[in-house]
């Protein structure tokens, strides 16, 4: 079901393409809308973060008017009061594709200016050549948990599947691993159409149930929310499970419409994402 608060989103409306730039377009959404279901206190955030976008359709005229392409990467601060609405980030994107730019260096600067004033906050721009090294995917660090048998019949995000191992040899010393599963799936909580990704948890604590994560991970299935929240919501059920010393949890979710948006939420200070995997 469709909440009030985004009855009125781009997503979900016709369409209409504009092809020359118009900042308008951009439509942010207050994080706090679904933090407030998950008690967080928008001063005083449980995690630090950021969330990574990467856009594949970007393109702009050069003074000549000669198409020119890039591939983006945006960096969102996951306390940046606002995120932005998808689909018109891509109406946005979209709006370039017939305006004219001295440089990259200026489509570049015009970006971060458009996408910081929506955001609230700081948005950092890298533009890369579509022949970079740097687009190149990898494959997952760690120990992939979506082989493990286990019986999932709960499709809504339920924290008390997750569980502590009980096996003796992981009971006693603080283990530290990254576990992660391909199987997360959650839903747009505008239109419904459902998102795929790639999560991983990466923890230094009492070892976790690895079935029992898996499970938990695979009740996301028939859940509404957008990712950003998804992750936030995955992150503080973990850490209300056992305060786990170290965590980082990132979800790199597949791409739609040219973006794909991966959000990561840490207790380490520090914010490194994975690279990107073969799904993206």
């Amino acid at each position: 079901m469709n909440r009030e608060d985004w009855q009125n989103l781009p997503l979900g409306q016709e369409t209409h393409y504009e092809a020359t730039y118009n900042p308008s377009l951009l439509h942010p959404i207050p994080r706090s809308v679904s933090r407030a279901q998950l008690g967080l206190d928008e001063q005083a955030l449980p995690f630090s973060g950021a969330d990574e976008w990467w856009g594949f359709e970007l393109s702009w005229l050069n003074p000549k008017g000669v198409p020119q392409v890039a591939v983006a990467r945006f960096r969102f601060a996951a306390s940046s009061p606002s995120m932005i609405e998808s689909k018109s980030f891509k109406l946005y994107l979209n709006s370039l594709n017939q305006t004219e730019f001295v440089s990259a260096d200026v489509v570049r600067d015009t970006l971060e200016r458009d996408l910081s004033a929506a955001a609230g906050s700081d948005v950092a721009v890298t533009l890369f050549d579509v022949e970079d090294a740097a687009l190149a995917v990898q494959a997952p660090a760690g120990i992939c948990v979506d082989k493990l048998d286990v019986e999932a019949r709960i499709y809504q995000p339920d924290a008390g599947l997750l569980k502590l191992s009980s096996e003796p040899e992981r009971q006693g010393a603080a283990v530290e691993e990254t576990l992660y599963s391909h199987l997360l799936r959650s839903n747009c909580p505008v239109t419904g159409q459902p998102d795929w990704a790639t999560v991983s948890v990466e923890y230094r604590g009492p070892a976790l149930d690895r079935k029992s994560l898996l499970a938990y991970i695979v009740s996301f299935r028939e859940h509404q929310d957008f990712h950003e929240h998804c992750v936030e919501r995955i992150y503080c059920d973990l850490q209300k499970l056992a305060d786990f010393e170290k965590l980082t949890v990132c979800a790199r979710y597949t791409r739609r419409g040219g973006l794909d948006i991966n959000p990561l939420r840490t207790n380490i200070g520090e914010i490194v994402f994975p690279a990107r995997y073969a799904r993206q």
